[in-house]
């Protein structure tokens, strides 16, 4: 069966990415974070003057990204001067962006990386993260002078940290650490180290708490993120040693899962409010009061945030989106109500009516979803499950041209937050614990059952495709049960012993906590080993440069099947690593992936 025509091309898809993020402003200054796929899918800083000017920064081949953790997170900060601090991603080294726009070196060269930067008494506090000859990783936080010198080392010991803050009198250092095995939404400690007495105490945390994004309300005081209560919540934490204070108790979450390191959920407005992101899955924006506990959401086109606020007091920042409005660096006036977008995701935005709007819905006995049906369905049409990468995080409702590629054609979307998803309390992520290749499984049939019984789906032309964790699952799934027509992963996970062997120490005990230590369930558990079971055609595509789940996880895969004359296709992309960031590449994955469609659907 021939697809409908469309307008949305794959190249239309692959250059509409600029992944705006990282706001901060200053001033009446804006700056963030733009892509540019185009160019290598290289990161620059863009500047918003007061006057409405606005500018890049860093002209190619300067290239703001951070490697801590493999995935990295915000790559710069900005001084109270107005200068530009970034790590720029060649060689990891921070860089210090002056009036004339040349970039001069702060840190040395060298096997470091640094990120979660801000300034503070004339110099650059930071996350480092040390890489030794040996392979061995440590980690720290240092600060680096704003006017040279070497790095100072403050605290060290725990396997990573986050969010250092210097207090506003220069007397104390705030941060999260945590050790393997757990990550850090599983448990956290929330720790203030003495600058002047060198003395330590935790404030909060522990092995079943997960306790983020900590900043100083004063000298004496900080708010926090905390999901004590099995839902990550803002409090109040003193330093006299009360317990925190909850600010507004809601089973609701107040932060996205910290998979990258920078960046605040929440800001302080000029009359002492807190501009807050709430929610499930999507995150609102709204205006919390932290005497009383009131919150009130803000009337603005905007159905969710990215995950990060930034506020100089008068004026708040942050990246809004919705269905059919593209991601947009939006700064508001929370005394008025006014809000300005300063830049849009996509300029070039398809007909409305080719977007298509998500309907929640419960598939499988409680299992969250977001159904996108194509436009004008005459009885039941093929679909495809998309499937979250992590696997702790979450599938939003942010207007996604990959999507549109789709439905646009008559090919509808579920996207599906199977249990062990964020956005609905620790609970419902640790329906995972133990069981990944499990329950994710069953809830990706279920969801494909849920479709064909709804009369949505002909139960024949039903796919599944996901990256990374996502990856996993459709292979799993298409190991384990014939309710797809195919499957199709990016950079997947088929095996267990190679990916803890060789990923990089951010995950590298990640799989006890999603499978368990046991190589006997490692082997009764993983594609690879269940390869055998597959009888529908896959697509596999990979990065070769990718450092979280190599290349070799794919080809293994991609061997399995071919030994057993299963239909597979396999794509490698040089240059790129863990998700495609170049637009060729881009282009090229979902030309692959619609032609792949239209054989297995006819």
């Amino acid at each position: 069966m021939p697809f409908r025509p469309s307008p949305i091309s794959s190249m239309h898809v692959a250059r509409s990415g600029l992944r705006l993020g990282w706001p901060a402003v200053r001033d009446r200054r804006v700056w963030w974070t733009e892509d540019r796929p185009d160019e290598g899918g290289r990161t620059t800083i863009v500047l918003r003057s007061p006057d409405g000017t606005r500018r890049e920064l860093l002209p190619a081949p300067w290239n703001a990204r951070t490697r801590v953790h493999e995935y990295g997170g915000s790559p710069y900060t900005v001084t109270p001067a107005g200068e530009v601090v970034f790590a720029n991603f060649a060689d990891q080294r921070l860089y210090l962006l002056g009036d004339d726009g040349e970039p001069t070196p702060l840190t040395p060269e060298g096997s470091s990386r640094y990120a979660d930067l801000s300034v503070h008494g004339g110099e650059v506090w930071c996350v480092r993260e040390h890489h030794g000859d040996d392979g061995t990783v440590t980690r720290g936080v240092v600060s680096v002078p704003l006017d040279g010198g070497e790095p100072r080392e403050h605290v060290t010991g725990s396997d990573f940290y986050a969010s250092p803050s210097v207090s506003p009198d220069g007397a104390h250092l705030a941060y999260v650490c945590w050790n393997h095995p757990l990550m850090p939404w599983d448990g956290t400690e929330l720790r203030v180290t003495s600058l002047t007495g060198g003395g330590t105490r935790t404030l909060a945390g522990g092995p079943r708490e997960s306790v983020l994004a900590p900043s100083w309300r004063d000298a004496s005081a900080l708010y926090l993120v905390s999901d004590r209560s099995g839902w990550w919540n803002l409090y109040e934490a003193r330093l006299d040693g009360t317990p925190p204070r909850p600010l507004h108790p809601a089973e609701e979450e107040f932060v996205r899962p910290p998979w990258h390191l920078g960046g605040l959920p929440y800001a302080v407005l000029g009359d002492g409010r807190l501009a807050v992101l709430h929610g499930r899955a999507d995150l609102r924006l709204g205006l919390l009061d932290p005497a009383t506990g009131a919150l009130d959401d803000l009337d603005l086109p905007y159905t969710g945030w990215g995950g990060v606020l930034a506020a100089d007091g008068a004026s708040l920042v942050g990246v809004g989106f919705s269905a059919t409005t593209p991601r947009a660096v939006v700064r508001l006036r929370p005394s008025s109500g006014e809000a300005e977008e300063l830049r849009r995701d996509l300029a070039d935005l398809p007909d409305p009516a080719l977007l298509p709007v998500p309907r929640p819905v419960r598939v499988g006995g409680g299992v969250h979803a977001f159904l996108y049906e194509p436009p004008e369905p005459d009885g039941p049409q093929p679909y495809v499950i998309f499937l979250h990468g992590g696997p702790t995080a979450h599938a939003g409702t942010e207007l996604d041209l990959e999507k549109a590629f789709l439905t646009s054609r008559g090919i509808g979307v579920l996207d599906l937050n199977y249990g062990g998803s964020t956005g609905y309390g620790r609970a419902y992520r640790e329906l995972l614990k133990g069981l990944w290749g499990v329950a994710d499984v069953a809830d990706t049939v279920a969801a494909a059952q849920w479709l064909a019984a709804e009369g949505l789906a002909d139960p024949a032309r039903i796919a599944v495709r996901g990256g990374s964790a996502g990856g996993w699952t459709v292979m799993a799934s298409c190991c384990r049960s014939d309710a797809f027509a195919g499957g199709v992963s990016y950079f997947g996970v088929s095996a267990l012993g190679p990916l803890a062997a060789h990923t990089h120490d951010f995950e590298s005990r990640y799989i006890e906590w999603l499978v368990g230590p046991d190589p006997a369930i490692h082997a009764e558990r993983e594609p690879l080993a269940l390869a055998g079971q597959v009888s529908c055609p896959m697509l596999l595509l990979q990065g070769l440069d990718d450092p979280v789940v190599p290349p070799e996880q794919s080809e293994a895969f991609v061997a399995a099947l071919s030994e057993r004359g299963v239909p597979c296709t396999y794509l490698a992309f040089d240059g790129e690593s863990h998700g495609f960031r170049r637009a060729e590449t881009r282009a090229a994955a979902l030309a692959a992936e619609l032609a792949f469609y239209q054989q297995i659907f006819q």
